[in-house]
């Protein structure tokens, strides 16, 4: 439930509301430098506090507790913590009998026979991603030369994402968006058919993001009006430059040199003032309900830096199954 990939392990752990939140790494190599400021810039992208983000802003300096030794890497496994101290709970212990709409409540209920953490969604909260950017760091060090750039390019149905913003604001709802991510330097070959495809590891990790609601690559859902004729990346030369890039950098699962490129689609932000009507267990009725607390207007915001960790934590470890082939 709480671990990802093959060789390069990664585990999150902590809820939003409780101490802290943090991440362990395993088989991160030895001798890799690190320093506080390495996470500083990615960490401050995650963060709320700018338009249409969250209030609620946490200082998420990194606290490295084992794995880590004058400076570098040891090779052990490497866990990184993040204190909360910007908390409001109040406002959740009062809505407790409330299934808020579009959030986990009910299935977190009913899966854990009422014993989890409910404030701020608890283990189901994007705050745990704040670990797993700075995951995300350390696999960008191993990845080296490869480079990742994931930006918003539309939110609540628009290109222009101040004027979503301001029709959010306007309804006194949360809007969705779309991210792009292109990842440039991926060497020919990484990747495994079947279950270990690209596509298929990438599309678990991004699905792990909570929020996501769809991905696709290269040409993606477009390629299903094409002609096989179009939608086919012809080959230029030997070592495999095509003249296009519908297939998003990947063949039969494997990376082709090409960038890789794919899109997420994020839902709306179920944290919405807008009153909605919802079950409340005390009363047992469908009665009126409007959320309180501090809440993101748009999720994908905060979304890109995100993306391109979980993408080069998966990266990594396609790079080490790759290597224990050959």
């Amino acid at each position: 439930m709480n671990s990802f990939n093959t060789i390069f392990n990664i585990q999150v752990f902590g809820a939003s509301h409780g101490p802290l939140v943090g991440v362990t790494l395993d088989h991160v190599p030895a001798g890799i430098a690190i320093q506080t400021s390495d996470f500083l810039p990615d960490l401050a992208r995650r963060k709320g506090g700018q338009k249409g983000g969250t209030p609620r802003v946490e200082e998420d300096i990194p606290q490295i507790v084992s794995g880590y030794f004058n400076g570098y890497t040891t090779g052990a496994p490497l866990t990184i913590l993040f204190e909360n101290n910007n908390t409001r709970s109040e406002a959740y212990t009062k809505q407790r009998d409330v299934y808020r709409p579009g959030h986990a409540d009910f299935v977190a209920h009913e899966k854990f026979g009422g014993f989890e953490d409910y404030r701020g969604g608890g283990h189901f909260s994007a705050r745990l991603t704040t670990g797993i950017v700075a995951a995300g760091v350390i696999a960008k060090k191993i990845l080296g030369s490869i480079t990742f750039e994931a930006l918003v390019t539309e939110a609540g149905g628009l290109q222009d994402i101040d004027a979503a913003l301001e029709k959010a604001i306007a309804a006194k709802d949360s809007i969705g968006g779309i991210v792009s991510c292109t990842i440039k330097h991926v060497p020919v070959g990484w990747g495994e058919p079947f279950w270990d495809s690209i596509e298929s590891r990438m599309a678990q990790a991004m699905f792990s993001i909570p929020a996501v609601k769809g991905i696709e690559f290269g040409s993606g859902f477009a390629a299903a009006r094409m002609m096989g004729s179009e939608h086919n990346d012809a080959y230029l030369d030997i070592n495999g430059h095509t003249r296009t890039n519908h297939a998003g950098g990947i063949i039969g699962g494997i990376s082709n040199g090409n960038d890789l490129s794919f899109r997420l689609a994020f839902k709306p932000t179920a944290s919405t003032p807008k009153e909605q009507q919802t079950f409340n267990q005390a009363t047992q009725q469908v009665e009126p309900f409007s959320v309180k607390g501090r809440h993101d207007l748009c999720v994908a915001l905060r979304a890109p830096v995100i993306v391109e960790a979980m993408a080069a934590l998966v990266l990594v470890d396609l790079m080490m199954l790759h290597k224990a082939r050959i």
